[in-house]
């Protein structure tokens, strides 16, 4: 492998990690309102959600960069103020991977908290337990294959992740030069398909892996909590 294309590797596994780490806690947020909560305009909420899922990716990175460009309606604001950039940097990257991905994280979480018993809920309060520790000690460990496989999800969709990223981050070698667009990039070079197959073969790898271990993890955990109940 070239000092480029483990470059690319890297930088792929690292931007598919802080995306789906950053998107964590707000698609919590969001399964647990959409699953458990009642509110006037809730099937837009849930419609906006869901919308990367449908809409081209290059659309999806033409708004984030309208919004987060350094000329942005936001983006604009954080370079003027605090010097920051997003857009063309590999943190613009993980923003396009985390939009992208955010609809698998919240779908299987959502599943997973309206799947579950929620009688277990009310006894542990009727008991005295807040809400604090009935999230902590019923609903969490309930959920957790959901929350796996969630992370499994949003991680290989980020991994794979190209049109939004391409449009918003451009194709930086070094920088936001991730596996799709190193992929990319070799099919337009000549001679350059040896190397483009060795990246296939390794993204094909590396996702399949990440499921195997999910698959695997969620399995255990779910003979532990299946034991001790």
């Amino acid at each position: 492998m070239s000092p480029a294309e483990i470059d690319a590797l890297m930088l792929s596994l690292r931007v598919a990690f802080w995306s789906t780490l950053w998107s964590l806690p707000l698609a919590m947020f969001v399964a647990w309102v959409l699953a458990r909560r009642q509110f006037i305009g809730k099937t837009l909420v849930d419609a906006l959600v869901h919308m990367p899922l449908v809409m081209p990716p290059v659309v999806m990175g033409f708004l984030l960069l309208m919004f987060l460009g350094r000329k942005g309606w936001i983006g604009a604001p954080l370079y003027d103020w605090f010097g920051v950039t997003i857009a063309f940097t590999w943190k613009g990257a993980a923003v396009a991977s985390a939009v992208m991905a955010f609809p698998l994280m919240v779908r299987a979480i959502r599943l997973s908290l309206e799947s579950m018993d929620q009688g277990l809920e009310t006894a542990a309060q009727t008991l005295g337990a807040g809400p604090v520790r009935v999230f902590t000690s019923i609903t969490l460990p309930l959920i957790f294959p959901g929350i796996l496989t969630g992370l499994v999800l949003a991680f290989a969709r980020s991994l794979g992740e190209f049109g939004a990223t391409i449009t918003f981050v451009s194709n930086i070698p070094g920088e936001t030069r991730t596996l799709p667009l190193a992929i990319f990039s070799l099919l337009q070079t000549p001679g350059g398909d040896a190397a483009a197959i060795r990246l296939v073969a390794m993204s094909a790898a590396v996702a399949f892996l990440a499921l195997v271990l999910s698959e695997w993890t969620a399995q255990r955990i779910t003979k532990r909590l299946k034991g001790s109940a």
